[in-house]
């Protein structure tokens, strides 16, 4: 089974820049409403496979790209 996990941002932009980043890389990434247990400025979330959370969060900084957290996202 695919852990997931969630990456939060504070604008639209930034989210939509982030996924055609990261979909450019071929890292499989969905945008998907923010879930209820996290708060976020932004009504997007883009979620991840949660075993590439490293290299991932390394790709964002190197390019620059702001967001507000990283969360592991648990089944319901």
């Amino acid at each position: 089974m695919t852990q997931y996990g969630v990456i939060l941002f504070h604008t639209t932009s930034s989210v939509m820049r982030a996924e055609k980043l990261l979909a450019g890389k071929e890292y499989a990434v969905k945008l998907i409403p923010t879930p209820r247990q996290f708060s976020s400025d932004c009504g997007i979330a883009l979620r991840f496979e949660w075993a590439c959370c490293r290299q991932i969060r390394s790709l964002l900084s190197e390019s620059g790209l702001e967001f507000d957290a990283i969360h592991p996202l648990e089944d319901d």
